[in-house]
């Protein structure tokens, strides 16, 4: 089998070199030679001719190494994307790329054991900025938009390129003009900056929405308990973000009950349940509550009710004593008039305060954290307060609308707030999946944006990436390593099962070696040239009988596809993403910049020209 080692000396041009200093030779002496000139001239054409036959490939390993040196960073205008993004809306732009096999894995491993310092100037900023110039040529890497359907992560360290990343497909989505939902913990002002530019850039200014709890007198309010049909919904919605030390936990499994009897409480009142009235009613007791319900209740059914409930009022001037006189009347009556939600709010009122209190001490810091301060107002709006003009809005009115949602958690400033406020909206956002699905017969996408992802993963998340295609929510999260949602969701069964819903997974810059594996192992394998030098003497007393040898042997093994350690040296902006469908491609992404000025416009200008020029661009085979 015939192996020709890639990155060996260019003996080609050696070889060019050679036959050119002859025929300049014989040149040279032409003139000088006393006798026939005739064979120099000859000479001097055969030369000539045979450096020309090593002329393509000296060339051919020359732009070889050329191409090692790596490439600047890419600077795109979105005015020039949104043109593009229009010519072809059925499809999502990730960048430029190649399709990444076998050929450029053999490329990689032998120039790793040659050591690519000595090709390539090392440059301490780009990393492994080689790895790109393996092939010869990149094109647009384009996804069908509807592959998105099946859920994407993006995995990558701090400073990799995750943000630029998903400002990219941010804007695409925006231009298409379906419903954005972006959660971000961090609450990072670029990514913020890009979306609001995005809906700008279409006209559509008001399509924007953002919440941030940094900054209340900015941010639109936003009810996590707009969206239900049963009471049971919005208490399974509160009890998802509880912590749970068992699968089958008593103290959460109580709460959740109690909420349930609240909130069905505050309907049968005609009071719409928000976080601010829950946390009030049990914390401070249902007495009053108890009053509203039953109050009411006796109106609607029993005609005159006041003069048979006297003599269990007696002179009860305070809501609890009241509250306890309208149960005895209601026990009295409630063979005739039976009801399941005053019966659960009856239990409630009637439990023993201090059990009470003990099985739902769990619940308390949630809601604590959710309606403290500035919180109350945002999370728990009242559109009746007319000394406050911030617009209201809910997940359900978001995608209704089609607007685009920048959603600040803050987790930086109070991690804990900031992961419970994620969770509820989460949960929120899979109440009204679950709508669309039981409901709605035409679905238009909704597009989920997760940073951070493995601060806010829950039972509801995991639904949505079970579910969610069903409803045309298309998932794309993000995270620094798969190590992240083990810890979350205290199960590396749980973190697989969320890995496991996620069809397309792009893989920037990782140095966590366990997802380095994971990723590497999700690729084919492939089997890959070894070629082993052997060299061998023996010495005997009688120098005639000295033998040697020394041999070569190619043989191949199977390998990855794609060096673990490789992610960890990957520049950034650059990724290598397995495609819905099993397509590998090794890419690189552009910042998206409005106005590049200096060397960054240059760049930026010349890879505009470079993107227009591929037009109708087609995707890679």
């Amino acid at each position: 089998m015939a192996y020709n080692p890639p990155w060996r000396p260019n003996f080609e041009r050696a070889a060019l070199l050679t036959w050119l200093a002859v025929a300049a030779l014989a040149a040279a002496l032409h003139p000088l030679w006393p006798l026939s000139r005739r064979p120099l001239q000859l000479l001097a054409v055969l030369a000539i001719l045979m450096g020309l036959r090593w002329w393509p490939a000296a060339r051919r390993h020359r732009q070889r190494r050329a191409r090692l040196g790596g490439q600047p960073l890419a600077f795109l205008d979105p005015e020039r994307l949104r043109a593009h993004g229009q010519r072809r809306p059925e499809d999502l732009w990730l960048g430029w790329g190649f399709d990444w096999n076998a050929e450029h894995a053999q490329l990689a491993l032998e120039l790793i054991r040659v050591g690519p310092e000595r090709i390539v100037p090392p440059h301490p900023d780009l990393g492994a900025h080689w790895l790109h110039g393996l092939s010869p040529h990149e094109t647009p890497v384009w996804l069908p938009v509807s592959h998105s359907a099946g859920h994407l992560l993006i995995v990558g360290t701090t400073g990799s390129g995750k943000t630029r990343l998903l400002e990219l497909l941010v804007a695409q989505a925006v231009e298409r003009g379906e419903a954005v939902v972006i959660l971000d913990p961090k609450g990072d002002r670029d990514l913020r900056a890009s979306a609001q530019r995005a809906c700008a850039r279409r006209g559509e200014s008001q399509r924007f929405v953002s919440f941030h709890p940094a900054f209340p007198d900015r941010s639109h309010r936003i009810d996590p308990l707009y969206s239900f049909h049963r009471a049971t919904e919005l208490a399974s919605r509160i009890a998802a973000i509880m912590p749970s030390v068992s699968g089958n936990d008593p103290f959460k499994s109580f709460s959740q009950m109690a909420l349930s009897h609240v909130i069905g409480g505050l309907l049968a009142a005609g009071e719409r349940p928000n976080l601010v009235n829950l946390r009030r009613y049990l914390e401070g007791g249902v007495e009053t509550l108890v009053v509203r319900v039953l109050t009411r209740w006796f109106d609607e059914r029993i005609p005159g009710w006041e003069g048979r409930a006297a003599r269990y009022l007696g002179k009860a001037h305070d809501p609890t004593a009241k509250a306890r006189g309208l149960v005895r009347f209601y026990q009295e009556i409630r063979t005739q008039h039976p009801s399941t939600v005053i019966d659960g709010l009856v239990s409630l009122f009637e439990h023993d305060k201090v059990h009470f209190s003990k099985m739902v001490a769990s619940l308390f810091p949630i809601l604590n954290m959710l309606t403290a301060g500035s919180l109350g107002p945002l999370l728990s709006p009242d559109s009746d307060d007319p000394e406050d003009p911030r617009p209201i809005t809910a997940m359900a009115r978001i995608i209704e609308r089609a607007q685009v949602a920048y959603i600040g958690l803050d987790s930086l400033s109070d991690g804990l707030v900031g992961a419970a406020i994620g969770s509820i909206l989460i949960a929120d956002l899979a109440a009204v999946a679950g709508d669309r699905y039981n409901y709605s017969v035409q679905h238009r996408p909704v597009n989920v944006f997760v940073d951070e992802a493995a601060e806010l993963v829950n039972d509801p998340l995991i639904q949505l990436l079970n579910k969610g295609r069903g409803a045309g929510l298309r998932l794309t999260i993000a995270t620094q390593t798969f190590a992240d949602f083990a810890a979350r969701t205290g199960s590396a069964a749980k973190a697989r099962q969320v890995l496991g819903n996620l069809n397309t997974l792009i893989a920037l810059r990782v140095l966590d070696s366990e997802t380095q594996e994971y990723v590497t192992a999700s690729l084919p394998k492939v089997r890959l040239k070894t070629l082993t030098r052997t060299q061998a003497t023996s010495t005997q007393r009688n120098p005639l009988q000295h033998s040697g040898n020394v041999g070569e042997q190619l043989k191949e093994e199977a390998s990855e596809l794609f060096q673990p350690a490789l992610l960890g040296m990957l520049p950034n902006l650059h990724y290598i993403a397995r495609l819905a469908g099993g397509r590998i491609v090794k890419g690189r992404l552009p910042i998206l910049r409005e106005r590049p000025s200096g060397a960054a416009a240059r760049v930026a200008g010349r890879q505009g020209r470079a993107l227009a020029d591929l037009q109708p661009m087609a995707p890679v085979d």
